[in-house]
């Protein structure tokens, strides 16, 4: 018994400090998309996406136009806050972001993050219920 419970406990300690590096890793690659937007760099931005959504846009220009016009916040975000990050049933991994747009409103969206290859990318972000007024 005892060394079972030992054994919970150390994989809990090793596992909290990957969540932790991911959380962190994950949070890099979604400012700096957002950075490369806020630049114009597109061809950079469009590295942060995973291979399914470069395939679908084909190119950094089209993706660019889809993410200027669809997500204008993103775009060019007045501020980033970054909320939970969470697994949902299917293993998916999302990462909530609130992004304060140029007119100041607040969204929330969430991005669906896949580790390809040891590096974390962009694989779909969809908007989220509105954020409570407080964030």
């Amino acid at each position: 018994m005892r060394n079972a419970v030992i054994g919970i406990v150390m994989g809990l300690v090793f596992a909290l400090p990957a969540a932790a590096r991911d959380g962190a890793e994950i949070e890099t690659v979604i400012r700096r998309q957002m950075d490369a937007f806020l630049s114009g760099d597109v061809s950079t931005a469009y590295t942060f996406a995973s291979p399914g959504i470069q395939q679908l846009f084909e190119t950094p220009e089209t993706f660019g136009r889809m993410v200027e016009e669809g997500y204008p916040m993103v775009w060019h975000p007045e501020d980033v806050r970054f909320g939970a990050l969470s697994e949902d049933e299917n293993g998916e991994i999302w990462q909530r972001v609130y992004v304060r747009d140029a007119a100041g409103a607040t969204h929330a969206l969430d991005y669906r993050m896949e580790q390809i290859e040891g590096f974390w990318r962009i694989s779909g972000v969809k908007m989220a219920p509105a954020p409570d007024p407080a964030v």
